[in-house]
């Protein structure tokens, strides 16, 4: 999608933002708050949460979680109480069924991925398969 705002951009992305039903993507409150939060600790309304799956890691697939400004043509949007996850075309089928947790424990802080998809991970927990 072009960057240029005319009236063929907002088609496009009122297109993107319809598709929305085909990502399956959950976003639990606790994982929405804290997106919220660090949102309005930058300062930036204009940023949505990416969630995309790339190849690497030891099990071959890793999770990349990070703020985007950007809608890309195939992107599936949804919105969770103000919270836009994004998820890009080729994520789509990996992702489907996820759950993004939030946890802030002694023993561990950070966002989660519970993914009915991976048929397995790596002993570090950072790859799947």
């Amino acid at each position: 999608m072009s960057t240029v705002t005319n009236e063929n951009s907002t088609e496009t992305t009122s297109a993107v933002t319809d598709a929305a039903a085909a990502h399956e993507v959950e976003l639990t409150d606790v994982a929405a708050g804290k997106v919220r939060s660090l949102l309005e600790q930058e300062g930036r309304t204009d940023l949505r949460l990416r969630v995309a799956v790339q190849p690497g890691g030891c099990s071959g697939l890793i999770y990349q979680l990070y703020f985007d400004e950007r809608l890309l043509d195939g992107d599936a949007v949804r919105n969770y109480d103000g919270v836009e996850v994004v998820v890009d075309k080729m994520s789509v089928p990996y992702l489907t069924g996820a759950s993004i947790d939030f946890e802030d424990t002694i023993a561990k802080q950070g966002f989660t991925i519970d993914n009915p998809n991976a048929g397995g991970s790596c002993a570090c927990g950072d790859s799947f398969h």
